[in-house]
């Protein structure tokens, strides 16, 4: 560790739980990067990851969006590849193009959206999408008759997150340059969002500890009220 990283660590107690205010003032003040660093938010929590039914997969739309604009692929019909194109996806696929992803396994883009009436043609390429978290689904909301809306609402700011087999889920909120009231925004949304999706048999303190960070920035704890 660089001294100006030791010494933008000394800024934060790591014994202390800050508020929401506090927590992100440290973020940008401990940013020690030269490019626009990213701000993450990973929360530690009271469920059990072996359990299907305390799973939490689920989206939310930040204000802000996070400052990255994820590369959405549409799988869809020739008649929806206009509006689909109008609403900005990066790549239009169709069924020869999901034989090519089947054949070669090769993929450019880091979300993909269809309408239902493509899913049963996408199952030939579930084995190449499924293991990197790319196949549609209906609970991600990247499944729907209305392929504008999926495509406009991904492109606005909306995130898919998951916990991980530790039961931890890491999530970027933005970008340094967003400033405090912003972050301040999408860090409440993403919260609620989290709080909802709660699973009904998890015990105990749901949300058990939370972290805010920068790129290679010092940890912070944060309070989840």
């Amino acid at each position: 560790m660089s001294k100006r990283m030791k010494d933008l660590a000394t800024k934060v107690d790591k014994n202390k739980v800050y508020s929401v205010d506090e927590a992100i003032k440290l973020v940008l003040e401990t940013s020690a990067v030269k490019f626009d660093a990213t701000v993450e938010v990973h929360a530690h929590l009271g469920i059990d990851p072996k359990k299907g039914e305390q799973q939490i997969r689920a989206t939310v739309t930040l204000p802000h969006g996070t400052g990255k604009s994820k590369t959405v692929a549409a799988f869809v019909a020739p008649e929806k590849e206009k509006e689909a194109k109008e609403a900005g996806a990066d790549f239009i696929y169709g069924e020869e193009d999901i034989k090519k992803i089947k054949d070669t396994g090769k993929i450019e883009f880091e979300i993909a959206v269809t309408t239902p009436d493509m899913m049963s043609k996408l199952a030939q390429v579930a084995k190449v999408l499924g293991p990197k978290g790319l196949m549609p689904n209906p609970k991600t909301e990247t499944v729907g008759p209305n392929i504008k809306k999926l495509i406009e609402e991904l492109k606005k700011g909306k995130v898919t997150y998951k916990n991980d087999d530790t039961s931890n889920i890491h999530q970027a909120i933005g970008k340094v340059s967003f400033g405090e009231a912003k972050l301040k925004e999408n860090f409440n949304t993403f919260i609620e969002s989290l709080k909802k999706s709660k699973p009904a048999t998890a015990k105990g303190t749901y949300i058990q500890n939370l972290v805010l960070c920068s790129t290679m920035g010092p940890a912070i704890r944060v309070a989840a009220n």
